[in-house]
């Protein structure tokens, strides 16, 4: 048995996108912006899901980016903030974001976590977590986000990592609409009964 390897390369597109950016986004808005034009950018061009992620170190400065693969490169895991975490705890060379320099480091994405990223978020190291369309957006165009804690958000802060929630929803959430719209795969819709 030869052993696999999983290589991620993001869409050539997202290196032209990121090269016009500002050196440092001082705005919250601003920098959950660029996970909002990656989500959009990445269901306009066809290369996977309507998520996309961005983490921020303290200055502002954006550390790497990610946008959802999972069908793309058929792997479950490969959404879009386990990119974006993955790529940062990369180039940083820390599997702890809160010990690397730069720190506090936050993650912005376009949709609330599914149980899995959410999983990820305290691990990761991130200090603060901000979002723009809610997980109901998401599970209203089919998307099965898991089961996670009703009260996630208390969870993350009991941890030390502050949420944002709302910012810039009506974006997170039409970007959504329009991928379902334009008949985008729903992986994993809805709960599976068990057998």
């Amino acid at each position: 048995m030869s052993v696999a390897e999983l290589v991620v390369r993001l869409p050539d597109w997202v290196a032209g996108l990121l090269h016009g950016l500002p050196e440092r986004l001082p705005r919250q808005e601003d920098r959950l912006g660029v996970a909002l034009e990656l989500a959009r950018q990445n269901v306009c061009r066809g290369s996977g899901g309507p998520f996309g992620a961005a983490v921020f170190d303290a200055s502002g400065r954006l550390v790497s980016a990610g946008v959802n693969l999972v069908v793309r490169v058929g792997s479950s895991i490969l959404h879009a903030e386990m990119v974006a975490l993955a790529l940062a705890q990369r180039r940083l060379g820390c599997h702890d974001l809160s010990a690397a320099a730069g720190a506090p480091y936050e993650l912005c994405s376009s949709t609330e976590p599914c149980a899995m990223c959410l999983g990820a978020v305290p691990w990761s190291g991130v200090a603060r977590l901000v979002c723009a369309a809610r997980d109901e957006d998401s599970r209203a165009v089919g998307f099965d986000e898991g089961a996670k804690p009703s009260d996630w958000v208390g969870a993350l802060a009991d941890r030390g990592i502050a949420v944002v929630r709302d910012l810039r929803r009506e974006e997170g959430a039409a970007i959504l609409r329009e991928y379902a719209a334009a008949g985008g795969p729903i992986y994993n819709p809805g709960a599976r009964p068990r057998r």
